[in-house]
């Protein structure tokens, strides 16, 4: 194993995850659900919770998805770790530890939030709880999300009711938002490494699977 870019791996990781924890734990021990905190005209922080994946995406039971995403990360950690038998390019190792410690960030939350936060309302801020007396059981807890980036807002004209007819798109007299999704911290990191990956990594990707197979 290239022993020095083991470590640079674990270590970007393990930031990443500081990072993202310390952040949410502050939104979610001194915000209210849904309090806004304007930056400025294009950026607020949010609190919002999900239950899905990045970007309050939702795919199937909780459950089932904090015991796949565990599977998912446990299983890419292995592979990514027996990769590194030989040296790899600098940036490719970055973008593998932003995409995997944002991963595990996120899984921290959906594992154990619901056992040791109260439940966050729109008048209440949730508190630390001794363990197992929190708003859920384990593996069903919520992501924190807060980073809101409204870039773009305008209102569709009321006259354009043919829009009214178009599946997907905004109805006539619609307030509209663009970015409109609410993210966090790790969402960002593994947004970021996926898309470093494709665009300046995709031959050191390909090569990934060209050493499984002749392994």
């Amino acid at each position: 194993m290239n022993r020095r870019q083991a470590i640079l791996l674990t270590l970007l990781m393990i930031v990443v995850v500081i990072i993202d924890q310390i952040i949410k734990y502050q939104v979610k021990t001194t915000m209210t659900l849904s309090e806004h905190i304007p930056i400025t005209n294009w950026f607020h922080i949010a609190f919002v919770e999900n239950k899905g994946m990045a970007f309050g995406w939702s795919f199937g039971p909780k459950i089932f998805l904090s015991i796949f995403r565990v599977l998912t990360v446990g299983l890419l950690i292995w592979y990514v770790f027996r990769l590194l038998r030989q040296p790899w390019h600098l940036g490719f190792i970055v973008c593998i530890g932003l995409i995997i410690g944002g991963a595990i960030g996120n899984i921290i939350d959906s594992l154990f939030y619901g056992m040791i936060f109260s439940s966050s309302t729109h008048y209440d801020i949730a508190q630390l709880v001794p363990w197992g007396e929190g708003y859920g059981r384990f593996l069903e807890g919520k992501v924190v999300d807060m980073f809101y980036f409204p870039l773009v807002e305008w209102d569709m004209p009321e006259s354009w009711t043919w829009l009214d007819s178009i599946p997907l798109l905004p109805a006539a007299g619609e307030h509209c938002v663009f970015f409109s999704p609410v993210f966090n911290f790790a969402d960002s990191c593994i947004s970021c490494g996926v898309v470093a990956l494709i665009l300046f990594f995709r031959q050191s990707f390909s090569k990934c699977f060209i050493i499984k197979q002749n392994d």
